[in-house]
């Protein structure tokens, strides 16, 4: 056995990608806490801050992502892909890992190509329900696939797939906060059913207009409160929107004057909303799913229309189908999404049925598993 096995792994770009690297990482120092992580991100990036602001380091690579709908734009992405594979291959015969995992994400097809062409053993992690297309292709040299929906085989070589799940957020499980200390927190009253809204750590533009939109309808049940991540990007345009609504200038950090909302660009601490939360709505990205299934959490799952092949709509039928999770069109979301919102907080029966749904879906440890996985690879090299 190696105590001290080097480990790369890639990926990146949203939230939904460095979570569960950041969760492998820590799984696998707990398991071997002499190994040695370096990460391999996309330049420009958010897990450029993110990797090391969780104390790994990481190396970026000047990738960008193709830009299917007008082809002939692709020529200098190209050539940023040679250069990331070229930089991709000094990277591993510098650092001289035992194994390469992928996540997803920009970065990790040159790096696990590489690796895979140099014989480096590779893994690779498919969160969602549809593989996408560069896992396919990886998959034909990876060792181990670990996936997180059943029926997987029909992407990849079923003697490599093991189910684990998705890794999700550590600091979400194990703490004792009481939904008091929760509501303290956002300003609100613990007694009243809460409905967190979540676009992701960039936002959702669909979510957040059908938000604004309906200023009025929740500040006419003031018996129902509202937690709303509106991203980085869409923080400005909802702030102004209140204040037009409202009248009143934007307060910190509650900043807005109607008394059963709270608005914020990004919640830092997750746990306290979880346990505030009665019912979510979201993307259907697989690390937000896992997540609502290992905390057993009511979901209206909002499928974003703009990520490759659809998957989101993927993942959430596969919850939808064994009523675990309720469904609402991005194209229908301005009529559908509030309603059936209000209907869903109000009715207690549906609720529980939802949350005894969706935790019977919930795959546990997976952090942990995937990362016995990794360090088997490193000790049979």
């Amino acid at each position: 056995m190696n105590e001290h096995p080097h480990i790369i792994i890639s990926g990146g770009g949203t939230g939904g990608h460095i979570f569960p690297a950041v969760s492998i990482a820590n799984a696998i120092k707990e398991l071997r806490p002499g190994a040695e992580i370096l990460f391999v991100g996309a330049e420009g990036r958010m897990e450029m801050q993110r990797v090391p602001d969780a104390g790994y380091k990481i190396i970026g690579l000047p990738v960008a992502g193709f830009d299917r709908k007008h082809l002939w734009k692709n020529f200098a992405v190209l050539v940023k892909l040679a250069r990331s594979q070229w930089k991709a291959r000094k990277i591993i015969k510098d650092f001289k890992p035992l194994v390469a995992v992928g996540v997803g994400g920009y970065a990790s097809g040159p790096t696990l190509k590489t690796a895979g062409m140099m014989g480096i053993p590779t893994l690779i992690q498919e969160q969602n329900s549809y593989a996408g297309v560069t896992n396919k292709l990886l998959a034909q040299k990876a060792r181990k696939i670990c996936v997180a929906y059943e029926g997987m085989e029909k992407f990849f070589p079923a003697d490599k797939i093991i189910m684990t799940g998705n890794p999700v957020r550590q600091n979400l499980f194990g703490h004792s906060i009481t939904r008091q200390e929760a509501a303290d927190l956002f300003g609100l009253d613990p007694a009243k059913k809460t409905i967190l809204i979540l676009g992701g750590s960039l936002g959702a533009r669909t979510i957040n207009q059908t938000l604004t939109a309906a200023l009025e309808t929740m500040r006419a049940h003031p018996d129902i409160q509202f937690i709303w991540q509106t991203g980085k990007i869409y923080i400005e345009q909802v702030k102004q929107a209140i204040v037009a609504f409202t009248g009143e200038a934007v307060r910190h950090p509650h900043i807005t004057a109607i008394p059963n909302l709270y608005v914020t660009d990004f919640i830092k601490d997750m746990a306290k909303a979880y346990t505030l939360a009665d019912l979510v709505i979201s993307r259907a990205g697989a690390g937000s799913i896992s997540e609502f299934c290992l905390l057993h959490k009511p979901v209206i799952l909002v499928p974003s229309p703009n990520v490759a092949e659809d998957h989101q709509t993927k993942n959430a039928l596969a919850l939808v189908n064994k009523d675990a999770a309720l469904y609402v069109k991005d194209a229908e979301a301005m009529e559908k999404l509030i309603p059936t919102a209000l209907e869903t907080i109000a009715d207690d029966n549906r609720l529980q049925a939802l949350s005894s749904n969706i935790a019977r879906l919930a795959l546990p440890d997976s952090a942990r598993r995937i990362a016995e996985e990794v360090l088997k690879l490193a000790d049979n090299v």
